[in-house]
């Protein structure tokens, strides 16, 4: 098991980064929040999960234990793949989906896209007397984002998520004023905007 990794970012993409560990490229899978707080050059730590398929072997990297752990927590659902584990992560924080799931909250849980009225009430039912097994972890604090790429990585994570590039160019109109009132918001504030004006 590859619980961490630790090294120079060398490559980025919108739901990806590769971390440069000891002259070997590891390419992790990142949710878009995770993803727009790396930058190519510099020292970066993930907390990871290996995910084991018959056909792949697929590292996913996280910016906090608690993330980490609840991803994994999501995937001993039914029905629920890493795919969209690493979706309801995007939407939602590990507090938000912890309150949610403890609460019985449907409507919150509907705005992760993939999960409908049915899963939303598979996971409640698997996962309720699981969620307070998970513990707290202080989030990293956000890197700054830089000019107007913001609006590229925000735009191309929605899309990754499974968003049209019209919804995702529509979402970044409406959160634009969030970088014009403070130019140095970080991109990761930005993302969670954009993915509640969607899951309205």
């Amino acid at each position: 098991m590859i619980a961490q990794v630790c090294g120079t970012v060398v490559g980025l993409g919108p739901t990806s980064a590769v971390i440069e560990v000891g002259g070997i490229g590891v390419l992790t899978q990142c949710s878009p929040n995770t993803a727009a707080n790396l930058r190519v050059g510099q020292p970066a730590t993930l907390q990871t999960s290996l995910v084991v398929r018959e056909d792949s072997l697929t590292l996913y990297g996280f910016g906090s234990n608690d993330e980490r752990d609840f991803f994994e927590l999501l995937l001993t659902a039914t029905g629920v793949g890493p795919k969209l584990a690493q979706a309801a992560l995007a939407v939602l924080s590990p507090d938000e989906l912890r309150g949610a799931i403890a609460t019985e909250n449907l409507v919150q849980l509907v705005k992760v896209p993939g999960i409908g009225r049915k899963g939303a009430q598979r996971i409640v039912i698997e996962l309720k007397d699981k969620v307070n097994t998970i513990g707290l972890v202080e989030q990293p604090t956000a890197r700054t984002s830089h000019g107007g790429a913001w609006r590229d990585q925000v735009s191309q994570g929605l899309q990754g998520l499974g968003w049209s590039a019209r919804d995702a160019d529509a979402a970044c109109s409406e959160v634009e004023y969030l970088v014009r009132d403070d130019p140095q918001v970080s991109v990761a504030v930005v993302m969670r905007a954009a993915l509640q004006t969607l899951a309205k």
